[in-house]
């Protein structure tokens, strides 16, 4: 952070990354959403933590399920890894060809009973209470049109055209996995310049470095990148290593549910740890977090802050959440503790009133997953399935708020 001293401005770097469908973690997050689709798609009250391991020629499907779908795992795992691009020896990992172990037992009843709608010994409520106990947070600001953090807004920017030229063969040296990063400066707490902008892809072993970067620059980074942001001094660092033929699993070995900070808000905004992928709702680690996003652009959509962040927490097997914080880092239009009033009035925050207003039951999980759980707006691909991304509740805070001022 540094000031100009003639202008009197503030100024910082903030930087956040985004990786592809392909990159070997998030590989891993596709699979076990996938199992989790294929589960609730029988059977809505599954009850699923599914994790995923890949490397070379090998992929482990393991956790706890418990449910009534009867399916193939290792067929519907296959599919997920075919429909990333990897399904064919050349890319380094195939679908067709890897060795697929699955490990799976039911969930655990000591915790079956806490998330039950019954009684139980020991249990305080007969209600369904939380899956486990922790904190999620969420967040919103008004950078942006679907009130994100930019940096990680264009991060996932930049992978999603990569994805959509590399689907169509439109650019046929491309490969699955990939990555990107971009530094944006902020004045006076507002973004004002795109920094400097890093992206590596894997790519076929004829291509030259030259086209590579020149591709990447032109038709995909600066068709991303608003205009307005990129000046003479942006850096580009394109495939800095020089070369990235082996990726996805061959490269480096995947585990589902290790880019969280990808899936949220690029590290703007505290995280508390939790994935998110193979977790059916019942889990507040997934279901929590995004009734914590959906609180958070609900303040920021009704003005009532420029930036927000919501913390609720949970306590294993009981329904009401033992904390509830709103943060509105002093931008709020009214105190925080009268929004955090105002959350409780307009939101349920018990897991089933959750998995309730927000749908959550749904095989909605593969299309959900991938260039960030949270930051869709109107008119975006697949919008009406990030019903946590709606702001039809902003109205009705700012009510809330004015019956709690008086």
């Amino acid at each position: 952070m540094k000031n100009n001293k003639e202008t009197n401005t503030e100024t910082k770097l903030f930087t956040s990354e985004s990786v592809s469908e392909g990159h070997p973690d998030k590989l891993c997050d596709a699979v076990s959403d996938a199992i989790l689709d294929a589960c609730l798609a029988q059977d809505p009250a599954s009850r699923v933590a599914c994790e995923t391991l890949a490397k070379t020629g090998i992929l482990v499907v393991a956790g706890e399920i418990t449910t009534r779908a009867d399916f193939d795992y290792a067929a519907v795992a296959r599919k997920a890894v075919a429909g990333i691009g990897y399904d064919n020896d050349e890319v380094g990992y195939n679908a067709s060809a890897v060795n697929v172990i699955i490990a799976l037992q039911r969930q655990s009843p000591d915790i079956a009973q806490g998330v039950d709608a019954k009684k139980a010994a020991g249990k305080a409520t007969a209600e369904q209470g939380a899956g486990d106990q922790g904190m999620m947070f969420g967040f919103a600001c008004d950078e942006t049109p679907e009130l994100m953090p930019m940096p990680v807004s264009l991060a996932h920017a930049i992978l999603r055209e990569l994805a959509k030229l590399r689907k169509a063969k439109k650019i046929k040296w491309l490969r699955p996995d990939a990555k990107s990063q971009v530094s944006v400066e902020y004045r006076d707490g507002k973004p004002a310049r795109v920094a400097a902008v890093v992206v590596s892809t894997q790519h076929d072993p004829k291509v030259t470095h030259a086209e590579i970067e020149k591709t990447l620059v032109e038709k995909v980074i600066k068709k991303v990148i608003p205009k307005k942001l990129l000046d003479k001094e942006t850096k580009y660092y394109i495939n800095p290593t020089g070369k990235f033929v082996i990726g996805g699993p061959q490269g480096d070995c995947g585990v589902t549910g290790r880019k969280i900070i990808v899936d949220t808000y690029g590290g703007m905004g505290r995280h508390g740890g939790g994935a998110f992928s193979g977790k059916d709702p019942s889990k507040v680690d997934r279901s929590a977090a995004y009734m914590a996003r959906y609180i958070a652009k609900n303040i920021v959509a009704a003005k009532l802050a420029k930036k927000c962040e919501v913390q609720l927490a949970y306590a294993i097997g009981y329904p009401d959440p033992v904390s509830v914080l709103v943060d509105t880092f002093g931008t709020g239009a009214v105190e925080d503790g009268v929004l955090a009033a105002a959350v409780r009035k307009v939101f349920g925050l018990k897991p089933a009133e959750i998995i309730r207003q927000l749908d959550l039951l749904r095989p909605i999980y593969s299309k959900t997953n991938q260039y960030g759980h949270f930051g869709r707006k109107p008119g975006d691909k697949d919008f009406e399935l990030y019903t946590w991304e709606k702001t039809d509740k902003a109205a009705e805070l700012v009510k809330a708020v004015a019956a709690l001022a008086k």
